[in-house]
């Protein structure tokens, strides 16, 4: 496996990202099993902070898992997870709700509260922690709304937004508080094209303007090597790989030329 080494700066193919040198999440020998199965078998994994970092592998993988146990929505059977010096495992709910502060999440298809409107979505996490201030409210929405580019979108709808628009106001509610990191869970899944890329851009827009750390679980290689860092490929419940987009692509590795160009194992050459 290749390994980040670790540095003062966050060096990247497209520049340097400021960096104190400290982890904002590390993750040591992590398993979880459920039923028989084991999805995770012992990952190791550290996201530097400044740094985007793509987890990519097989469906049904594990990927979505790793992520929920990152905020607290699993409990490993072994293993530890560090967000910002702090081993989350053990935590209280109330605990973790602090930590949930420093760390926010995109899920699939946004997650958006059908009931409400866009701003009332995106205000959701400000009211949650006692903010009652209706101007206060408004200019933080708004402030958001224009970081997604949707100005205006406040009182629609979710069944009136397109897949894209969904995943942008899912996005500035997990984003409204300011967190530190950002987890994307499959952000590109069920968009075409053209709008994926425009959330792959909206996601470095972000890491540029905020310097958010973000961890993207993905399946697309597109967007893996348009906003990636660094990339870890999760194979059999452990990172097999963790290195820049260059040297994922560089790889002479079977196992990962397989997965890149979509082979399957057992093709009969």
């Amino acid at each position: 496996m290749i390994e980040a080494p670790p540095l003062a700066a966050v060096k990247t193919e497209r520049g340097t990202i400021p960096s104190n040198g400290s982890s904002m999440i590390k993750v040591c020998s992590l398993k979880k099993r459920i039923g028989q199965q084991e999805i995770l078998s012992g990952v190791d994994l550290e996201v530097r902070t400044g740094e985007t970092l793509a987890i990519i592998g097989r469906s049904g993988g594990g990927k979505s898992v790793l992520l929920k146990h990152l905020v607290g929505l699993m409990e490993p059977d072994t293993g530890e997870i560090w967000i910002q010096g702090q081993n989350i495992i053990g935590m209280t709910e109330r605990q973790l709700g602090e930590i949930r502060k420093k760390v926010g999440i995109l899920f699939q298809g946004g997650a958006l509260f059908d009931s409400m409107t866009v701003e009332d979505n995106i205000a959701f996490p400000l009211r949650e922690a006692g903010e009652r201030d209706p101007r206060v409210l408004r200019a933080k929405v708004g402030e958001m709304l224009e970081v997604m580019e949707m100005e205006g979108q406040e009182e629609k709808m979710p069944e009136s937004l397109s897949g894209g628009m969904k995943k942008r106001v899912g996005l500035a509610r997990a984003i409204i508080r300011r967190p530190s990191c950002v987890l994307y869970d499959e952000p590109t899944a069920g968009l075409d094209p053209v709008v994926a890329d425009s959330i792959n851009r909206l996601i470095r827009r972000l890491q540029e303007r905020f310097g958010m750390t973000s961890l993207v679980v993905t399946h697309d290689m597109k967007s893996a090597f348009d906003v990636a860092d660094q990339i870890a490929y999760l194979h059999e419940g452990h990172i097999y790989f963790h290195g820049t987009p260059s040297e994922l692509q560089q790889s002479t590795d079977r196992l990962i030329q397989d997965f890149l160009l979509g082979r399957s194992e057992g093709r009969g050459d």
